[in-house]
């Protein structure tokens, strides 16, 4: 007899539920939330599991892992269709949804999500924290020019080297002020001297890698987004064609049909939101700042003037995504004319 399972993963313990084939609950449990118990745990049921589901989340990746390399076949499931189907119960417990997960495995009602691996965990780790040092130093210098703002002092437009000198002569006939701003300045220094490690370290990842070298001939793609690309595709493999990475990313418009009515909405932002910006700022860049043309940037200049310049912008990133794939899996580099240009 076949069995699945159901996890529902919070920060401490998981809910577990296992049904058989006929839908009915064989055993219920919860166990803290670490690979190894729960793999001892699911192998103590003494069943054999035709799959086991989990929830995608902040703890999904490390327990896939150590499930999977326990030999169980764990499936992590996508958050918002789950959610879906999850929200069709009266009363929401941790027991519940493991029971829901537990009922998807079994009627095979699920949508997969690619697990990453170890090395794109890790460089993603470390492109979200230079996104967050840089975040929180924008963040650190607005609230300075904020505080002087109020005593009539203003910064004005400066450059990042020269903010901290401006600041100081504002404030040097203001001891009692300049105690209070000095003390944030340290903290914003720190912040970009941090975010300036990181950023070498994306740098000297990127230039050493021969797939973000070949991306980043695409004008106005640099090594973070080359780098960002590359470890959240993770596996090109995985895409039977080039034009799946757009509804992926979230640059595709969501179509909303019922009977004669159909309208054509907004790009639906699922997927990485750190991607999708990136790509974002890089077709803003190729149709503002590359001088140099291309035929790709001739194509989103007549986007742009027959559907305005945001759209086409989102158009741009979204062909971006599916031509950085196709150079990916062909190994081949940007080319400039139309001659042997990627096809879409």
């Amino acid at each position: 007899m076949k069995h699945y399972a159901g996890l529902d993963v919070s920060v401490k313990e998981t809910a577990i539920c296992v049904v058989g084939d006929d839908g009915q609950v064989c055993s219920e449990m919860k166990i803290a939330s670490h690979p190894e118990e729960l793999s001892l745990a699911l192998s103590s049921i003494g069943v054999h599991f035709e799959r086991i589901g989990l929830e995608a989340g902040p703890l999904s990746q490390w327990l896939f892992e150590g499930l999977a390399r326990a030999g169980l076949p764990v499936i992590c499931i996508e958050t918002r269709h789950a959610k879906a189907f999850l929200k069709a119960q009266v009363n929401k417990t941790d027991r519940n949804d493991a029971r829901g997960i537990a009922q998807m495995m079994r009627v095979n009602l699920y949508r997969p999500v690619h697990v990453k691996t170890r090395e794109s965990q890790q460089r993603r780790a470390l492109l979200r924290a230079r996104k967050l040092l840089q975040e929180k130093a924008i963040a650190a210098e607005n609230d300075i020019r904020g505080l002087l703002c109020n005593f009539g002092l203003k910064v004005g437009i400066v450059g990042r080297g020269k903010f901290e000198a401006r600041a100081l002569e504002l404030i040097a006939e203001l001891p009692e002020l300049e105690k209070v701003i000095s003390v944030l300045l340290a903290a914003r220094r720190k912040l970009r001297e941090g975010f300036a490690k990181l950023h070498r370290e994306v740098v000297e990842i990127a230039t050493g890698d021969a797939v973000c070298m070949r991306l980043m001939t695409v004008p106005g793609v640099g090594a973070v987004t080359s780098l960002a690309f590359v470890s959240t595709i993770d596996i090109p493999a995985r895409f039977r064609r080039s034009r799946a990475v757009g509804p992926v990313l979230g640059l595709t418009p969501v179509l909303k049909q019922s009977g004669e009515s159909q309208r054509v909405g907004r790009v639906s932002l699922c997927g990485d939101g750190m991607m999708r910006a990136l790509l974002y700022e890089t077709a803003q860049s190729m149709l503002t700042r590359v001088k140099k043309w291309s035929w790709l940037k001739a194509w989103a200049v007549g986007v742009a003037k027959r559907s305005g310049f945001k759209k086409a912008v989102v158009a741009l990133a979204r062909r971006l995504s599916v031509i950085m794939h196709r150079m990916w899996v062909d190994g081949s580099e940007f080319r400039w004319s139309r001659e042997g240009a990627i096809a879409m």
